[in-house]
């Protein structure tokens, strides 16, 4: 699989589990869509009670970037996570360019206690993976950052939520 030819991003991907082609992968939802579907590649469903630990759930695939510039991101899909409350166990899964195992998808339930468990059905497409690139900047130690315009000082001193609401 290439991704798109504008990107210059060529990644391999290595089918693990045979049921994936006959559920549709390697696919975007759309001509437009910006994260890759990724099935749940399970044997059987999977009951996911609420605010219990998350659940890995296989991909079914693993992928080679090796291009330093880029990275790959495990998202949850939009829809699942608020309509039904499936979301990531660890918010978001960073794939860098050298990882070349399977492709786990962390799921969670977070829906409050006492609420119907989510089941995961084999072949659900339950996450999406985007392409991103990846800037490694030159960090420097220093004792105290130069001096700025007064609204970016302000706005530093205020520490979390300093800017207020709306």
């Amino acid at each position: 699989m290439t991704a798109h030819a504008e990107s210059g991003l060529d990644v391999a991907v290595r089918i693990l589990d045979p049921r994936l082609p006959g559920w549709g992968f390697p696919r975007w939802g759309s001509a437009l869509a910006a994260g890759l579907d990724l099935h749940a590649c399970l044997d059987a469903p999977a009951t996911l009670e609420p605010q219990a630990p998350a659940v890995l759930i296989p991909a079914g695939f693993a992928l080679a970037i090796r291009d330093p510039g880029w990275c790959a991101l495990v998202a949850p899909r939009s829809g699942l996570g608020h309509r039904d409350g499936l979301v990531l166990g660890n918010t978001v899964g960073v794939i860098d360019a050298d990882y070349e195992g399977p492709l786990m998808i962390s799921a969670w339930n977070r829906n409050p206690p006492g609420t119907a468990p989510l089941t995961v059905r084999p072949g659900e497409r339950i996450a999406q993976l985007v392409f991103t690139r990846v800037v490694r900047p030159s960090l420097r130690v220093v004792e105290a950052f130069p001096a700025m315009d007064g609204a970016a000082e302000a706005r530093g001193a205020g520490g979390f939520g300093s800017t207020g609401h709306g």
